[in-house]
């Protein structure tokens, strides 16, 4: 399905852009991780949709483990 000539996929790369893109804008630490792991797992998502995974896979495999190290992070406890 296409709106406006772009593809469903396309527009889920553009959010997951988006979404990154906002998350260096935030001043909480807290918030710009969980806004970043939201436009990890868009990007996760816009690789499985790829026509090939051999063209996902490194958008995958990049963003799942950004994804990873915000959690690290999150759940890490302060001394």
């Amino acid at each position: 399905m296409e709106l406006f000539g772009i593809t469903a996929t396309e527009y889920i790369g553009y959010l997951a852009s988006l979404m990154v893109l906002i998350s260096f804008t935030m001043k909480d630490v807290k918030k710009l991780r969980l806004v970043n792991m939201t436009g990890c797992v868009l990007f996760i998502t816009y690789g499985f949709l790829m026509p090939t995974l051999r063209i996902g896979l490194p958008i995958i495999i990049a963003n799942a483990a950004i994804f990873i190290v915000n959690i690290y992070y999150l759940t890490k406890k302060k001394k």
